[in-house]
């Protein structure tokens, strides 16, 4: 006998992370629907059926922000039980560093399911939704432990690029 077993939804969310002046910044989406509506949340959203995890995380960045960063990381999966209200869900994060003159040339513009785009420093951060103070730490954790190519572009063309 087969026994029936529940799955998770699966998201992704992305960090996007770029100097800007004196300060390292993250942007963040202003949630307009529920759950969480009007919090503060990393850009993200649902993977539709068969696509690519990479292709979902730039798809909801684009659709929330109107960025589009030249390379996604995987970053981390997070999947504690409860970390969303809607039901059991798995999220891969992603992260990419955005130097500073594509993060001044690159506005944020909401779209989708954002109410609001907008850049905030690491150091003063507002709550935020769902798990998304663990993730940030995670990518903040990974930042500070891969430093930039001091030459300012890898040959794989990292997020690091530009740095």
């Amino acid at each position: 006998m087969v026994k029936h077993r529940q799955h998770p939804a699966v998201t992704v969310d992305v960090v996007l992370i770029a100097p800007r002046g004196e300060h390292l910044q993250v942007l963040l989406v202003r949630r307009a629907k529920p759950p969480f509506s009007g919090h503060w949340a990393l850009p993200g959203g649902f993977v539709e059926p068969h696509e690519p995890l990479v292709t979902a995380a730039r798809r909801e960045l684009l659709e929330e922000t109107g960025i589009e960063p030249g390379h996604l990381e995987q970053l981390h999966t997070f999947g504690d039980p409860g970390r969303d209200p809607r039901g059991w869900t798995i999220s891969v994060a992603f992260w990419a560093w955005l130097d500073e003159d594509k993060a001044r040339a690159w506005q944020p513009q909401a779209g989708s399911d954002a109410a609001q785009a907008a850049w905030f420093d690491l150091e003063a951060l507002p709550p935020l939704a769902f798990d998304h103070a663990d993730i940030l730490q995670c990518a903040v954790r990974r930042l500070g432990s891969a430093p930039p190519d001091s030459a300012g572009a890898d040959a794989q063309g990292s997020m690091w690029a530009g740095r």
